[in-house]
């Protein structure tokens, strides 16, 4: 267990700009696993570590590799937390977004609806979660052509991430981004017609 927290502990989210340490720790990461597996090891710094390692491999595009970690993180969280948690709706949602990175699209809207569902119980209607909820969900159907859906949930997520944050935040800079290709979209899907 202990070398398990150590590697969890250096073990960085796989941002990009952190891709370099993990590219260099992701042998130490995968032993760690290993451990938990051969030793029953149950933890919420285990699924911390199934996480972070299967985002890192979600970033990188090696799918295959991340599917079990998060499905691993998903099952340890259940057990441990229950199903009613705010890191079993992360959770989630980490899986929903490898199936839309693969264009699974059928797998990933009901795990995405699940976790949007959790977070609004759990968190309530205006959380910084439930608006990064709302624009995944909004995400998918944009790319499923699907812009009736689409829109209304871009629109609340802007709305909330203006109430919660601000005009000038990034994430309000974002949300008005995803909703001018929706338009856009939208405009090119007419043109084809």
């Amino acid at each position: 267990e202990r070398v398990v927290n150590a590697v969890t502990e250096v073990f960085p989210n796989a941002d990009y700009e952190q891709w370099e340490t993990c590219d260099r720790l992701i042998s130490q990461a995968l032993a760690a696993i290993q451990l938990l597996a051969d030793y029953g090891i149950k933890s919420e710094t285990a699924a911390l570590l199934f996480t972070r390692t299967g985002y890192y491999f979600n970033q990188k595009g090696l799918y295959s590799e991340a599917e079990p970690l998060y499905q691993q993180a998903l099952a340890l969280h259940r057990e441990l937390l229950g199903d009613r948690h705010p890191k079993v709706a992360t959770s989630l949602n980490n899986l929903a977004l490898l199936y839309y990175n693969q264009g699974r699209y059928e797998a990933a809207e009901p795990l995405y609806q699940q976790a949007l569902a959790l977070y609004r119980e759990l968190l309530g209607d205006r959380h910084p979660q439930v608006a990064l909820s709302l624009n995944n969900l909004a995400a998918l159907y944009d790319a499923q052509g699907r812009y009736e859906a689409a829109e209304p949930l871009y629109q609340q997520a802007l709305a909330l991430h203006r109430e919660l944050l601000g005009d000038r935040h990034p994430k309000v800079a974002t949300s008005l981004n995803n909703l001018a290709l929706l338009y856009y979209n939208q405009e090119i899907g007419r043109a084809h017609v």
